[in-house]
């Protein structure tokens, strides 16, 4: 069983602390991070906080020609009281382990690695930004190490998280972006891993968003990739649509991310007793929504943006115009809601959030 204690090396020489007014999003790396190593014969063992630092890989490690990579995605937050913050961690590392299963890579102890993240941050905590926006994004990864060429699950891993101080997605105010509905290519299909975080997933969707700015469009709309009629997701995050007074959202059908924010915008729509539904929903319906003057909000949901209000679809010879191109009432209500809990500006009344400070199990 692998030993609960952490090693510590603290770096020797601290970094410059970047400009926080112009932070931008994963430009810049903290002090220190950690990291852990698996072997068949071992188990997951060796955990350490180490100074932030390249690592050295052989030429033939299997991650570089079978892909097996998983990460995830989460922010700490700095409360005007001085606390810091985890939002819903518990999530981000059950999907962690989701993916690590489609992908054939050993799970993790997740309490274990969320005490981990825990106590990296409390080593570096001088880089959680304070201004309101700011954030520090967390981002664990696995990568197979085992030095092989042939097509089987690794039998070495490295689990390695890293910290990154981070701006307001938007700036002062959320603009509604223009998106594109891609009926070309396709993002992944049930029985794959789109449900997964996957480096893969990203790496396939590249194009397409390359060929949307090309045209003036921030980001496409995925459609299903087999009948390519159904939505799916939009760029790299989830996708609601406000129609009629009722919210709804694509079910999880095996090729949809179960997004941490998704959940949340689900739950506390519910709360407010705003309708919401999660259904199979065609772009043509959409599109009829739209010339009946009943598709009132369209936004994305996911952790960098939390909430990224859409103004305009385009579906093949189709302009969608969402709102007249403003924030709608409910998106602007979530990312207040969501982005208040996280800071602690508002009362967590769903147990969401977490405390740095309370490690549980390790030293």
């Amino acid at each position: 069983m692998m030993s609960k204690k952490i090693e510590i090396t603290l770096t020797t020489q601290k970094k410059d602390k970047p400009d926080y007014n112009k932070l931008g999003f994963g430009r810049y790396f903290t002090d220190h991070m950690f990291v852990m190593d698996y072997h068949t014969d071992k188990g997951w063992y060796d955990p350490r906080i180490v100074p932030y630092e390249p690592i050295s890989l052989s030429p033939s490690s299997m991650v570089f020609h079978y892909g097996q990579a998983v990460f995830e995605g989460m922010k700490a937050y700095r409360t005007e009281k001085g606390q810091v913050l985890l939002f819903r961690p518990d999530k981000n590392l059950s999907r962690l382990n989701t993916s690590n299963e489609r992908l054939d890579i050993p799970a993790v102890d997740e309490t274990f690695v969320i005490d981990a993240i825990k106590k990296l941050i409390t080593v570096d905590k001088e880089w959680v930004p304070t201004a309101e926006g700011q954030s520090l994004y967390i981002r664990p990864f696995i990568i197979a190490t085992e030095p092989y060429l042939g097509v089987r699950p690794s039998s070495e891993y490295k689990l390695i998280v890293i910290l990154s101080p981070v701006g307001s997605y938007y700036g002062d105010q959320l603009k509604p972006v223009k998106i594109y509905v891609e009926d070309d290519y396709v993002r992944s299909v049930k029985g794959g891993v789109g449900f997964t975080k996957t480096s893969g997933n990203y790496a396939a969707s590249l194009k397409a968003q390359t060929e949307a700015e090309k045209v003036g469009y921030a980001q496409v709309l995925w459609l299903d990739g087999v009948e390519k009629k159904y939505v799916e997701e939009v760029g790299s995050m989830n996708i609601f649509f406000k129609i009629d007074g009722e919210v709804v959202t694509p079910a999880l059908n095996g090729s949809i991310l179960a997004g941490v924010t998704r959940d949340s915008v689900i739950n506390l729509l519910k709360h407010w007793g705003v309708p919401v539904s999660e259904k199979k929903i065609a772009i043509e319906d959409i599109y009829e929504a739209s010339k009946a003057g009943k598709l009132e909000e369209v936004f994305g949901t996911g952790t960098a943006a939390v909430i990224s209000p859409v103004g305009e679809l385009k579906w093949e010879d189709h302009v969608m115009n969402v709102n007249k191109g403003e924030i709608g009432t409910i998106s602007q209500k979530l990312y207040d809601a969501i982005t208040g809990i996280q800071s602690g500006k508002i009362k967590d009344e769903f147990g969401w959030t977490t405390d740095v400070e309370e490690l549980a199990t390790i030293k």
